[in-house]
């Protein structure tokens, strides 16, 4: 384990000691001694084509951005979700009563938030691709402190719904803009459990915020305010603190990592040169645009037109909805069903640390088997049995058994970092994976939207009718999850037939075409999708 990794093999040795000439690669992390990355790129004075490092070297670099960035990055998603659900803590309170609002109300501010939240979406990867993700993460999560702050003054349904809407537009294109962050620190293996860290924060949040709200709510009379007042105030400084301290502590880039708090940086140049060289030969297209280099509406037009990837957008249009409106009302759930405002956020724990455990134990089988559909179907499927004994509990009493299974759905494996990864790893041209990550996004969102409206109020409070569709949205979901796979193996079954069809010096050629490569991305022939 110990031996040096090659930089980019020249050539193959047969068993006789004799040369063997270099077999034409195939597959995006073979491509890295065909392609080079452009002069402008910012880690092009640390590329080596021919470094080596041993293996202990490498890991000791991801331990320590693990610990540098994919730490304070975790800490930026717990403040998103504080403040993003800190409107469902809230609902325990009795902020509705407060507010003259039905559940109807809330469900329309929940809408409204996810029309801003996508409204958001494009303009902030436009803008990350223009300045940077050192300056538009931290202004992102400022702004939305402040929102979260004047959300304590809501007084009436205006009030609520313009909260919302504020929410919605600061926070819209966080995750995406982290998520291509993280690409840059690490190789397309590692990044599925990363992102399931960063959802596993996101669960975090859930317990820290129940907790917090069980303290917090409490303060309710001092000053004359209601104590969900306090949590909308005391929330928001947290995340506005957490916010100034980013802007002096993120780097521009895996080169780049000096700031106030790191004067001599993160990086030894040793280290340096084994992070940007070991990104490259996982994915050299990274080598090809700058991380300042703007989005293009072209880039627009090349991630809609991928027929690729059509069924990882339907996919995130409905693959999360039989889960959501389980999560969303389980608090309010809860005490319509008896339990005090305490005990009702106290029992969100539990469904927040079972989705933790399954989430990385799902994000790290698919790493480990590097699979992606499969893990997912999984994770879909554990949602369908749980729903159907839902919707067969008779109404009326068993509240500890109609808890277990709120409980389980709530915690089920959270497949979205793995179809994140899916994702980055499909597409080549990093702009256009961005707005890519982006799409996606915001189809997920429209299916967050359709999901606020499947529970309705003569519906409740078990809900019967609305989980009946979940059902029927779940079977779609894992037909779609097999059909999308199908798709991409036929594709490179298409791709495979047609390379195999063309002479050792065509292949050559065709490798040597640079100029096409960065232009056609996936659809090359020598480009491989992930399954």
């Amino acid at each position: 384990m110990g031996q040096d990794i090659e930089a980019a093999p020249q050539a193959r040795i047969s068993e006789d000691g004799n040369s063997l000439k270099t077999p034409t690669k195939v597959g995006r992390e073979e491509l890295a001694d065909i392609i080079r990355p452009h002069e402008s790129y910012e880690g092009h004075h640390r590329f080596d084509p021919e470094a080596s490092w041993t293996i202990k070297e490498e890991r000791s670099l991801v331990r320590k951005t693990d610990l540098r960035l994919l730490s304070w990055l975790c800490l930026m998603m717990l403040g998103l979700q504080l403040d993003r659900g800190s409107i469902s803590n809230a609902l325990a309170d009795n902020l509705l009563d407060d507010l003259n609002l039905t559940s109807d109300d809330y469900n329309n501010g929940t809408t409204i938030q996810l029309l801003c939240f996508m409204t958001a979406e494009f303009p902030v990867q436009f803008l990350t691709k223009r300045y940077g993700f050192k300056y538009i993460l931290p202004t992102m999560m400022l702004l939305w402190g402040f929102a979260t702050l004047g959300q304590s003054w809501m007084h009436d349904r205006t009030s609520f719904y313009l909260g919302r809407a504020a929410i919605g537009l600061c926070e819209g294109g966080f995750i995406p803009g982290v998520i291509l962050f993280a690409t840059y620190f690490y190789k397309s293996k590692e990044l599925s459990i990363r992102l399931a860290c960063f959802w596993s924060t996101l669960n975090i949040a859930r317990v820290i915020s129940a907790l917090l709200a069980a303290g917090i709510l409490d303060m309710r009379g001092i000053g004359g305010h209601p104590g969900w007042f306090w949590l909308f105030v005391l929330e928001g400084l947290l995340t506005i603190i957490v916010a100034v301290l980013s802007f002096l502590y993120l780097p521009d880039s895996p080169t780049d990592t000096k700031n106030v708090l790191w004067r001599k940086g993160w990086y030894t140049e040793r280290e340096e040169v084994i992070m940007v060289n070991r990104i490259l030969r996982d994915d050299p297209a990274k080598g090809l645009t700058t991380l300042k280099e703007p989005a293009t509406f072209k880039d627009i037009r090349a991630a809609w037109s991928d027929s690729s990837m059509w069924g990882l957008y339907f996919i995130g249009l409905i693959a999360y909805i039989p889960a959501s409106p389980v999560q969303g009302y389980l608090t309010l759930t809860l005490k319509r069903l008896g339990f005090k405002t305490f005990d009702s956020n106290m029992l969100t724990v539990p469904s927040a640390v079972l989705q933790i455990i399954t989430m990385l134990g799902l994000a790290y089988s698919s790493d480990y088997f590097n699979e992606r559909a499969f893990h997912c179907i999984l994770g879909e499927f554990w949602i369908m049995p749980l729903l159907v004994a839902l919707i067969t509990l008779p109404d009326g009493g068993r509240e500890w058994g109609r808890f277990s299974l709120i409980t389980l759905i709530s915690g089920y494996p959270y497949f979205h970092p793995l179809v994140s990864s899916w994702i980055s790893e499909n597409t080549f041209d990093v702009k256009k994976r961005a707005i890519t990550a982006a799409t996606y996004n915001v189809i997920v969102q429209i299916g967050s939207l359709i999901s606020s409206q499947i529970y309705r109020k003569y519906d409740g409070p078990y809900y019967k009718q609305g989980n009946t569709v979940l059902v029927s949205i779940c079977a779609l979901s894992l037909i779609t999850f097999v059909v999308q796979r199908q798709v991409l193996v036929r594709m490179n079954k298409k791709k495979q037939q047609q390379w195999e069809k063309m002479s050792s010096d065509e292949k050559a050629l065709y490798q040597a075409d640079i100029i096409s490569r960065e232009q056609d991305g996936n659809k090359r022939l020598d480009f491989r999708f992930a399954l």
